[in-house]
């Protein structure tokens, strides 16, 4: 049991450091569709703008590590709990590594979705968007807004995804010993 506890909290630490990475990585293109977005919006939303820090690309590292380190959290959390409930430390592994690929393969999946609707059909849309009006490329703005939000929306459904598959694997393993 304690090597499963000491799964359980390595696999939230490592979650942490993966969001944040992914944060990091996903926050550089989409800094490279929209400066704006981050310009006008982000770093404000974040207080960076005033604070002095570095140059913009780290400031966009920063955002990306700080919008995503509390989702690995929570799916560390998710996954490390359901995997504890595994007969093994060898299944528990598997199950967790599976989910945590789903989730990052659906956030990344429709993070590309995201960049597609935005780009050609949410500045289609005749919505009076919540957005800066002064905007230099509105278009790219509403594209890098969209594979945020797409990303997050994979994140989710990835999540759901991974535990459906440990409680597959569980499920398997109880028929399997029967």
């Amino acid at each position: 049991m304690n090597i499963k506890i000491g799964l359980l909290i390595l696999t939230i630490v490592l979650s942490i450091i993966l969001a944040s990475i992914y944060g990091i990585i996903h926050n550089q293109i989409s800094y490279s569709i929209s400066e704006e977005y981050f310009t006008v919006f982000k770093f404000e939303q974040f207080g960076l703008w005033e604070n002095g820090y570095g140059d913009e690309r780290l400031k966009v590292s920063l955002v990306g590590g700080l919008s995503t380190w509390w989702f690995g959290l929570i799916f560390g959390i998710v996954n490390g709990l359901i995997g504890l409930t595994q007969s093994t430390i060898k299944t528990m592994r598997k199950s967790i590594i599976g989910a945590m690929f789903r989730i990052f393969i659906f956030a990344i999946l429709l993070g590309l979705i995201g960049v597609l609707v935005g780009f050609f059909i949410i500045p289609k849309l005749n919505i009076d968007w919540n957005i800066p009006t002064d905007l230099f490329d509105r278009q790219s703005f509403l594209t890098a807004g969209t594979m945020h939000t797409f990303s997050y929306v994979g994140g989710i459904i990835g999540i759901i995804c991974g535990i459906k598959y440990q409680l597959k694997i569980k499920k398997a393993r109880a028929q399997h010993s029967i």
